[in-house]
């Protein structure tokens, strides 16, 4: 998976930088030399340093970045992540896009930590979706899981979730379950399988087909959400989705749902603000 980053990384600098980053090489000369250092303006869980070092060397493997504090770390205002040293010209085109990576999948670290704190003592986890930036993903996914977070499915690829349209398309919950074990048979795939249910007639369903690893809880209030889980009785794993707010998060947890999905973590988060200065010698 990582050539999509390699591959991202192009994609960024080519829509960026283009045919040429013309203020640079206007006013700075090829071979001047210089360093700067990315400083934290905004509290929050740091992310991205490993991959501000994938940028600066696939733009200029000549470029040296030192870095400061971790991802994972908790950051204060004046906090500096790394310094990084080499030409200014280089210096300069990849200031926008390590600034672009870092700032969103901080963001996503600070929310998703956020989430994880306030399931402290439930023995739930806070899943990821596939709501995320299209290019961005595996990026914003590894913030997730340096907030804390745990990933669910990365694609269409690694997991078999059957949801409401797969579901209909196929001819109901046991067809489609049906159908997913025959595929696993046929393929010689070793990945589990997910159905959505939307209500208790088609929990009941599942429970009596089985054949499922994970049973997700669509748009369960939480007495819905409580009574589903008894009746689960631990034969599979369960997740809430579908209408959940950070203020409903833990009353969801309490209801004893092993997983609780927030697509909020990548689609509606607010970017940690930083900077990248010249350092002054």
């Amino acid at each position: 998976m990582e050539h999509l980053i390699d591959e991202l990384i192009s994609l960024a600098f080519a829509e960026d930088i283009g045919t040429g980053d013309v203020t640079t090489l206007c006013c700075i000369p090829a071979d001047a030399s210089g360093a700067a250092r990315l400083i934290v303006k905004e509290r929050g869980i740091l992310a991205g340093v490993k991959a501000a070092g994938l940028i600066f060397r696939a733009f200029d493997p000549d470029m040296q970045m030192f870095a400061l504090i971790r991802d994972g770390a908790e950051v204060q205002p004046g906090d500096v992540a790394f310094s990084v040293r080499g030409k200014v010209q280089s210096l300069l085109q990849t200031e926008r896009l390590v600034l672009n990576v870092m700032q969103r999948m901080s963001g996503i670290a600070t929310t998703t930590r956020r989430y994880v704190d306030a399931l402290t003592g439930t023995g739930a986890r806070v899943l990821d979706t596939r709501k995320t930036t299209p290019g961005m993903r595996l990026l914003e996914k590894e913030a997730v899981r340096i907030g804390g977070g745990v990933n669910h499915r990365i694609g269409l690829f690694d997991m078999i979730l059957l949801k409401d349209n797969h579901i209909d398309f196929a001819g109901g919950i046991t067809r489609a379950i049906n159908k997913a074990r025959a595929y696993l048979d046929a393929t010689g795939k070793d990945l589990k399988i997910e159905i959505e249910v939307r209500s208790f007639a088609e929990l009941d369903e599942v429970l009596a087909t089985g054949g499922v690893d994970r049973i997700m809880l669509d748009n369960f209030g939480i007495a819905d959400t409580r009574e589903a889980v008894l009746r689960i009785n631990r034969r599979f794993e369960t997740e809430s989705s579908g209408g959940i707010t950070f203020e409903t998060l833990r009353d969801y947890a309490e209801a004893g749902v092993d997983y609780i999905s927030v697509g909020a973590l990548t689609h509606s988060v607010k970017s940690l603000d930083m900077s990248l200065k010249k350092m002054m010698d």
